[in-house]
């Protein structure tokens, strides 16, 4: 079975995007935060019209970046001990100390 790369990422795109945009509409500070975006990004993403999210999801360019690029974080949420809870919430005030993404 081959798989197609380009499709799978326009697939990720597009639920992304919609996801986002649920987000930011329903809490739109809460959003920024969980996606790591600033104001800037954030209005945009909510703005987008339905032909405009199909259109940007088509790209063969993931649009969404991680943020777990430090070995700390990856292993706090990777944590599956009892200290699950604590773990979490370590991640995230350590995410929460990463720069958010603007529009260059």
């Amino acid at each position: 079975m081959k798989m197609d790369i380009g499709n799978e990422i326009r697939e990720l795109n597009l639920s992304y995007l919609m996801l986002a945009q649920q987000m930011i509409m329903a809490d739109h500070a809460g959003a920024m935060f969980k996606l790591g975006i600033g104001e800037d990004v954030a209005e945009i993403i909510e703005n987008l019209s339905p032909a405009q999210i199909l259109r940007m999801a088509s790209s063969d360019m993931l649009l969404c970046r991680f943020r777990f690029d430090d070995t700390l974080l990856l292993n706090l949420l990777g944590n599956h001990g009892r200290e699950n809870a604590a773990a979490r919430i370590h991640a995230t005030i350590l995410a929460a100390t990463k720069p958010v993404e603007h529009l260059a």
